[in-house]
């Protein structure tokens, strides 16, 4: 059953909120928590694993520019699906995937925030879960214009604790070209392994900008707007990505990084030599802000799909007073909770990261269909088809790989 008649999502996202938007996801998601799980795979080469992830990501992102201003809607992966293979089922199969894998990245935050909250308190994890997952859906029922608001202050809080581990461990780093040398592995096949091993990790830690299209049908000329707020958003991340990399292990051994349940409070504290209170406490809000725009995500997704018809009507009804999917956030919370609750960390980032890959692959697939149909749509940014290729070519590889050494172990 389709609801024809419920209020529709108002357009109120400006370039600049869609960017604190897209990096409040980025950040929470990577530095916070996973950095440490990276250093314990990639060891001494953890900046070259960041930069590998970089690039595979930033193919796929100027296919999401495109798609994103060629068909600026909600859902938007499964609605870039259905207009590449004209196939709603698996356009449905498709949008359900990344909202999965969207929910799986917000449980492997809010695992996250248990290790930094344990810093101050002692509180029993389910607890913990539960309260922090019926604010953030609030949050997100409470208005896109309040939510993004929320996260561009949330976002700016946790980019200054990641300036405040750069600030104090800066002096740190070495730039001889010899340290730089160590930074990059010999040509051998088990460390080039373990960097990309590291890298399909990292992966993880730019899972976000993509999160970006499914609120097309909330941005101010999404058109124009979405390619652009993408790359300065992946762009901006990179650059802190790696300082903070570099920082990180010049600051701590990789062996203390990798042991470390709060990896960024014990650079902090190595390099002051004082309590990571503060740093903590970020930490907290970037968690919670990560984990609130995966619900958003995932919640606009299922609102777009229902509009579809692909999923059951009553995800579309829109709150006539908050202009919000409520059915469809309380069902990501729901699902959120269930996750944090009974799988892993490192579990819930690699099946993120795995479903993520599969996905990247299809949608780049899509708009090489879609472009030799329609190669240049007017008004539109388009890219060479060279774009798409060598974003499904370097997926696969790391997909593979990561599929073979799984097999290995």
């Amino acid at each position: 059953m389709r609801y024809e008649h419920t209020p529709k999502l108002k357009r109120n996202v400006t370039l600049t909120m869609l960017i604190f938007y897209g990096l409040g996801n980025i950040f929470g998601a990577g530095i916070y928590v996973l950095i440490g799980e990276i250093a314990g795979i990639a060891g001494i080469y953890l900046p070259l694993s960041f930069l590998l992830a970089c690039i595979v990501v930033f193919f796929t992102a100027l296919t999401y520019a495109e798609l994103s201003s060629r068909f600026p809607q909600s859902a938007g992966v499964a609605v870039y699906i259905n207009a590449g293979f004209n196939s709603p089922h698996l356009s449905t199969l498709v949008g359900l995937t990344i909202a999965l894998s969207g929910l799986l990245s917000a449980a492997t935050l809010l695992d996250g925030f248990q290790s930094y909250l344990s810093m101050f308190i002692q509180v029993p994890e389910s607890i913990t879960t539960l309260v922090t997952v019926m604010l953030i859906s609030g949050i997100a029922i409470w208005g896109i214009s309040q939510s993004i608001m929320i996260t561009a202050l949330l976002t700016l809080i946790e980019t200054f604790g990641l300036f405040m581990v750069i600030f104090v461990g800066f002096g740190d780093i070495s730039w001889d070209m010899q340290t730089f040398r160590s930074f990059v592995p010999p040509m051998d096949l088990a460390l080039v392994s373990t960097v990309i091993l590291g890298a399909f990790l990292a992966f993880y830690a730019f899972i976000g900008f993509e999160d970006m299209v499914n609120i097309a049908e909330e941005v101010k000329d999404p058109t124009h707007t979405m390619p652009k707020a993408i790359l300065i958003t992946l762009a901006i991340a990179t650059f802190v990505y790696i300082i903070v990399a570099l920082v990180s292990i010049s600051v701590i051994s990789v062996e203390e990084l990798a042991g470390s349940s709060a990896p960024l409070a014990k650079v902090y504290e190595t390099a002051t030599h004082s309590q990571a209170t503060t740093l903590g406490i970020i930490a907290l809000f970037a968690v919670i802000n990560g984990a609130l725009v995966q619900i958003i995500m995932a919640s606009r997704i299922f609102y777009g799909m229902s509009t579809h018809g692909w999923i059951p009507g009553f995800l579309s009804i829109v709150h006539p007073k908050t202009h919000t999917p409520v059915n469809a956030t309380i069902l990501a919370g729901t699902i959120v909770f269930l996750l944090s609750t009974y799988f892993p960390i490192v579990t819930l980032a690699q099946s993120s990261s795995f479903l993520i890959f599969i996905i990247f692959t299809l949608v780049n697939t899509s708009l090489l269909i879609i472009k030799r149909r329609d190669p240049h749509p007017k008004n539109i940014r388009t890219y060479p088809m060279m774009v798409p290729v060598t974003a499904i070519a370097l997926n696969l590889i790391l997909l593979g790989f990561q599929i073979v050494s799984g097999f290995g172990t």
